[in-house]
């Protein structure tokens, strides 16, 4: 963890800085920009909002993270029982690898014991949370709204009545208004136009790896750019096609300082 980095609650004077990292922190990602922004605007007007656990991260007066928690519900048929729903968990692009986001779900899972809070459950990626104490939901006899169960559908227990809890997860109502592609256009109009990138077709989920452009090449070396920073990069081993300056590119980045490799050569299906 940061030395300095400061988890507290969120403030009004947060909110458009918050939305802009979280914009970030998802861009690409999943396909072409992202909706992630518009969620936690729709999520801090919800009714199902729970503020007293949900904190964002500053380190040295910048926001650099974020959790946002709502209520939610496991419906076994006959009755309903009240759990959070995580998400997004958001941190700047810039600055991962730095725990950011361990750090806020360590803090947040903290006070949602404190709050009885009876579980919590959410939909990410299956390499990264059970490190943290995620577990199946399927362990559990739990299930999305539809009776599906999948992978990356992660829960963490906090009370012994959760882990009698079997069901459908019902989220909040709210969340269908994530899919408003109206609404979505209106809100991004209030942030920076980033270049978005469709490398294929329906869901990307690009979760170990990150969407870069070389940005010119010295000898061996790739510079790839990355948001601010320009990481230098080498052509992983079984690299099928070479990289030119301009091309997109997939890439490891190694935090820790050690050497980055480009895995894949993309073509931004939307400027074909």
């Amino acid at each position: 963890m940061l030395n300095n980095l400061i988890i507290r609650a969120e403030k009004p004077a947060d909110y458009k800085n918050t939305e802009l990292m979280t914009m970030r922190s998802f861009w690409n990602k999943f396909g072409p920009g992202c909706s992630e922004h518009n969620m936690v605007r729709i999520i801090r007007e919800s009714k199902d909002y729970i503020p007293q656990i949900s904190r964002i991260a500053e380190l040295d007066g910048k926001i650099v993270g974020a959790v946002f928690y709502t209520k939610a519900w496991i419906d076994d048929g006959s009755a309903k029982r009240e759990v959070a729903l995580l998400g997004p968990l958001s941190v700047e692009p810039t600055m991962e690898g730095n725990g950011i986001g361990g750090t806020l779900l360590v803090e947040s899972i903290k006070l949602a014991t404190k709050n009885g809070i009876a579980g919590i459950i959410l939909a990410g990626e299956p390499g990264y949370y059970p490190k943290f104490g995620f577990e199946l939901c399927s362990k559990y006899g739990i299930t999305d709204a539809e009776g599906n169960s999948y992978d990356a559908y992660l829960c963490y227990p906090l009370t012994d009545a959760f882990k009698s809890c079997k069901g459908k997860f019902i989220e909040s109502g709210d969340f269908a208004k994530i899919g408003d592609e109206k609404l979505l256009e209106e809100i991004s109009k209030e942030f920076p136009d980033y270049r978005k990138v469709k490398v294929q077709e329906g869901f990307m989920q690009i979760f170990d790896e990150h969407l870069g452009r070389v940005e010119s090449i010295q000898g061996e070396i790739y510079n790839v750019r990355y948001w601010e920073l320009v990481i230098p990069a080498k052509l992983s081993g079984n690299l099928q096609e070479k990289p030119y300056v301009g091309s997109d590119v997939q890439f490891c980045w190694n935090h820790k300082g050690g050497e980055s490799k480009i895995t894949k050569v993309l073509r931004n299906l939307l400027e074909e």
